[in-house]
């Protein structure tokens, strides 16, 4: 990283899938490694299901917690359709790692609108990294479907010079004791993945 070179990740996803902890995690691991970050956050109708984003910014100095459309170089999507919804903020050379989980919104529910198709293919066409698996299955063989925020970070920590000492140490900051086994076998699962 340049010393002035700022980066932005974006977390996209529906309520209740831990979007909100795990960029506090990655706050964290940032703030460890000696890194000034800012965060932003759209919480939107989470509790019902509806959309939350959280930009994280990082660098030597961020002056601002959003990043602007065309800038983002890392997407974490965590289920499948929420990617496409932001697009439009990230770089031609961003990397994008997508849980293939499928939670339907309410238009496709109600059969007002069809779940969007191809669209991993469609991702891979147009970005030259994307990163897919189920998080939610991995989550489960960790020991529980809750964990698949850590799964998405194991993840993100493969693209980012940041000791995994230090995202163990925050992980095991981050949860009650009798969890934190269980989150260290999620991010080793997304490390894996």
């Amino acid at each position: 990283m340049s010393d002035n070179e700022v980066k932005s990740i974006l977390f996209a996803g529906v309520g209740g899938q831990g979007i909100l902890r795990a960029s506090d995690i990655i706050c964290e691991v940032i703030m460890e490694a000696g890194l000034d970050v800012k965060k932003s956050e759209v919480h939107g109708m989470a509790q019902r299901g509806g959309c939350v984003t959280s930009h994280v910014r990082y660098g030597k100095k961020v002056y601002s917690p959003l990043a602007e459309p065309g800038s983002i170089q890392t997407l974490i999507s965590f289920e499948k359709m929420e990617d496409l919804r932001y697009l439009k903020f990230l770089r031609k050379d961003a990397a994008i790692i997508v849980n293939t989980e499928e939670i339907y919104p309410p238009a496709v529910n109600m059969g007002d609108a069809p779940y969007p198709q191809d669209v991993i293919a469609f991702l891979k066409k147009h970005y030259g990294k994307v990163i897919n698996f189920n998080a939610a299955e991995l989550a489960q063989k960790a020991g529980n479907i809750k964990t698949a925020n850590v799964v998405l970070l194991g993840a993100l920590s493969n693209l980012m010079n940041i000791d995994q000492s230090l995202w163990q140490g925050v992980i095991k900051k981050s949860f009650p004791e009798k969890l934190v086994k269980m989150n260290l076998a999620a991010f080793q699962m997304g490390i894996d993945a």
